[in-house]
């Protein structure tokens, strides 16, 4: 029986989580007033439209922010795709982080080259002036998917290891090693 390719999660998971962060972003940017907190959860989650011309954790290289951002975006994406295709059929870990890391880079690529602004955040969460920074679903899905590709790829690491001959230290005559006769290396 052939196997299914890995496009069956791939591309689904990619698509919804882009969908539904395009969607929220903009019910964010007609609902929302800019700063303004929304109540939620509280005090603990709000939503707050705001917008961010750098990267992560509100990072900005100036003016020409938007631009850096997007070309490093548009190379992390080449990266990913290489992952993606050097990625084993049935592999579904592996698929599903890299369809959530690009499709949260996608959705943010989209703000910055849509809106001189920047990309659109709006899920605000904290305890009274301890805030973590604000965010959007892109950002989650980046999060969530970049942690699961780490893990998968230790994984992957510690399964390589476990399966490698051990190499074990040889005695070198002491004129190659410069040291006394018969002293491993």
């Amino acid at each position: 029986m052939r196997s299914r390719s890995k496009g069956w999660l791939f591309w689904p998971v990619l698509l919804v989580v882009l969908v539904v962060d395009v969607i929220t972003k903009a019910i964010a940017e007609r609902n929302l007033l800019r700063g303004i907190p929304y109540e939620v959860l509280g005090n603990t989650v709000q939503l707050k439209l705001v917008y961010n011309p750098g990267a992560a954790f509100g990072l900005n290289l100036g003016p020409q922010s938007r631009w850096i951002f997007a070309v490093l975006t548009v190379l992390a994406l080449v990266i990913l795709g290489r992952l993606y295709r050097s990625t084993h059929t049935g592999h579904t870990a592996r698929v599903a982080a890299l369809a959530l890391v690009c499709a949260g880079a996608v959705g943010n690529l989209i703000d910055r080259l849509r809106s001189f602004f920047g990309v659109v955040d709006f899920i605000d969460v904290g305890v009274g002036d301890s805030r973590w920074p604000t965010f959007n679903v892109a950002d989650m899905a980046v999060s969530i998917g970049a942690a699961l590709l780490a893990w998968v790829l230790w994984q992957e690491d510690q399964s390589t290891q476990a399966t490698a001959p051990a190499v074990s230290p040889v005695a070198v005559p002491a004129s190659a090693s410069g040291g006394e006769p018969g002293e491993l290396v």
